[in-house]
């Protein structure tokens, strides 16, 4: 496994990459960092308007650059975005420069943690439901390939940070 020191969460929208990666962060004393807020933060913009602009392809080529500036930085647990490992340097970056971890949640958790959501530009469809069902049966895949260990969490988030946190430790003294 990689180095424990660059933590990189990927998984679907609702999984719980921001929630979990906060306090994956806190308690592992590392800084945390939020792909999407790190591209709102760099353009002044939110999500939903740079796809209103840009398309998809404009938010995934700023996505690209985030994801590279985000993984060469130390001492860190990063959320990536949902669609983030569609990109092949995505999953190469990931993969090379730290521990990547996926947060599964099945569609009917991502829904349950989604669904009051306005900020979701991939959702903005007659079918939200069934969009996270397609862009996971796409996305599993690729998640799993990437990924060093799938960590499930479905329920309540509170104490899964704590839970993961562990399963690093196993695993880094498995190596």
């Amino acid at each position: 496994m990689s180095a424990q020191h660059r933590i990189f969460l990927v998984g679907p929208m609702g999984a719980g990459k921001t929630t979990i990666g906060r306090r994956l962060a806190k308690i592992r004393g590392l800084a945390f960092h939020d792909c999407d807020e790190y591209i709102e933060q760099s353009t002044g913009v939110d999500i939903p308007y740079i796809f209103d602009m840009e398309g998809e392809q404009g938010f995934r080529d700023r996505e690209r650059r985030a994801i590279d500036d985000l993984t060469a930085l130390d001492h860190v647990v990063v959320a990536t975005g949902g669609g983030a490992v569609m990109d092949p340097d995505n999953r190469r970056r990931l993969a090379e420069r730290g521990t990547v971890v996926y947060l599964y949640a099945s569609a009917d958790q991502q829904w349950a943690r989604v669904r009051k959501s306005k900020h979701r530009p991939l959702l903005q469809t007659e079918n939200p439901r069934g969009r996270l069902e397609t862009l996971l049966e796409v996305r599993d895949p690729l998640y799993r390939e990437v990924a060093d260990l799938v960590f499930v969490t479905e329920g309540n988030t509170r104490g899964l940070a704590k839970k993961l946190s562990r399963l690093l430790d196993k695993a880094a003294q498995a190596d």
